[in-house]
């Protein structure tokens, strides 16, 4: 059966599901993707609620299930963030004897080593590729290099121990499905949006969330640091509250008419604003001034934490911007005023996602579809009959029809997308959560 890969992106203001085709060559095609609105399940990134999360996870797989013509998702990839995400230094050393040279056996030992590290009170979520020196001087081939101290320089991503337990409860216990793996979301983010040249040049990859703004930075090739800031576009919406609006009439002025720089040629000019009971009138450059003030706030905090590790005018391609938030009107001349580096947005590198359009480019689908490209293992399955035979299936339907309106889907009808099509002979594949599966088909026990 073809390779399908599943991934889900749990993010504050957006759950977002995609099931892509893995092609012989390398390079995927999308089958489905579908969001759902995680009200307030998820927080800064990370679970806050389990139960309301594994719902909101299992009507959102149901979706994606609805596109594949009968067959199940048994598996899904999980991408974390949150605001404990950090990096860690660590090296492992071993000496060389003399006159001889290092070995493969000699990185894998160093491996292992670092594998056996475990920080206090944190859980290593992923382990950035070694920087190797041998006597002291870096080698990025040390295999066949006679020295006398071989070392290995790691940087470990560090979360909060939490942030495995509460996916396993979640997603396999409440909601019932394997966990293929968990991934470390900036990390396959940075690898699906930036090129090696810009990697080896210097960029600081800026991702703008809803609840977090995360900062990774590369530097000759390699992962320099990690961080993430507790500030994002929620708390923008929600300063911008303080003019007697809803959060959602908030929100809405922010992305139509919000800019992160005051401009004085809107002097004067006002916003209408359709209210229930009356309406009101707003000074856009009011309503710019509060966005203004929060924007530079997280400007110069991501400007703090790049100096922490670098000269910023050493990063030869400069910024790039992603997430919902980086949409923000004039956010890249406000980064551009502050850092002096050259800005640019974000997309998917060309030749990793095959027929896709828009959706490359688009922050919303960005951060999944960089999960589903670090995928190996399958993650969809036929179903069989009483006899224990494959039932007839064309396979998945690429139909992208819901990823275009995903933004505007309601979570009310999750439970009403049934995949059967009301017939009793065919079942789910037995193994552990099947009575939870069965019951996530059928409705009511």
């Amino acid at each position: 059966m073809t390779d399908y890969i599943v991934a889900i992106d749990l993010g504050t203001s957006h759950i977002t599901g995609i099931v892509g085709e893995k092609r012989t060559d390398g390079t995927f095609s999308i089958i489905a993707c579908e969001t759902v609105d995680p009200a307030s399940c998820i927080r800064r990134g990370i679970i806050y609620n389990r139960d309301n999360t594994a719902t909101h996870v299992n009507g959102l797989l149901r979706r994606l299930e609805s596109h594949l013509k009968g067959n199940f998702i048994d598996k899904v990839y999980i991408g974390v963030g949150g605001q404990s995400l950090h990096t860690v230094d660590h090296t492992e050393v071993k000496d060389i004897a003399d006159g001889a040279a290092v070995t493969k056996e000699d990185i894998d030992a160093l491996k292992d080593q670092c594998g056996k590290y475990k920080p206090d009170l944190l859980d290593v979520l992923d382990v950035a590729p070694a920087v190797y020196y041998v006597d002291g001087r870096r080698d990025t081939n040390p295999v066949g290099v006679p020295c006398k101290r071989f070392e290995a320089r790691y940087k470990l991503v560090v979360g909060r121990s939490s942030i495995r337990r509460d996916i396993a409860k979640s997603i396999k216990e409440l909601a019932g499905k394997e966990i293929a793996g968990i991934i470390v979301s900036p990390l396959a983010l940075a690898d699906a949006m930036l090129s090696r040249e810009e990697k080896e040049l210097g960029c600081a990859l800026v991702d703008f969330g809803a609840g977090v703004t995360t900062v990774s930075v590369y530097k000759d090739g390699d992962l320099l640091h990690m961080s993430v800031i507790p500030l994002g576009g929620n708390l923008i919406t929600r300063d911008i509250v303080s003019l007697q609006l809803t959060e959602a009439e908030a929100e809405n002025l922010k992305k139509e008419y919000g800019s992160a720089v005051l401009h004085k040629e809107d002097e004067g000019e006002t916003i209408r604003v359709d209210m229930e009971g009356a309406d009101r009138e707003i000074e856009v450059n009011d309503l710019n001034a509060i966005i203004e003030g929060r924007a530079k706030e997280i400007v110069e905090n991501v400007y703090a934490r790049i100096s922490e590790v670098t000269e910023l005018k050493s990063l030869g391609s400069g910024i790039v911007l992603a997430g919902c938030a980086a949409e923000l009107k004039d956010l890249p001349e406000l980064i551009k005023e502050k850092s002096k580096v050259k800005v640019r947005p974000s997309a998917i590198r060309g030749g990793l996602v095959q027929g896709s359009g828009d959706m490359l480019g688009n922050p919303l689908y960005m951060l999944v579809i960089s999960l589903m490209l670090k995928g190996t293992e399958p993650c969809v399955s036929r179903p069989f009959t009483e006899h224990g035979n494959d039932t007839t299936s064309t396979g998945p339907e690429t139909d992208l029809s819901g990823a275009d309106n995903a933004g505007t889907q309601e979570t009310g009808d999750m439970g009403s997308r049934g995949v059967l099509g009301g017939s009793d002979s065919v079942k789910r594949p037995k193994g552990k959560g099947f009575k939870e599966k069965i019951r996530d088909l059928f409705g009511e026990d």
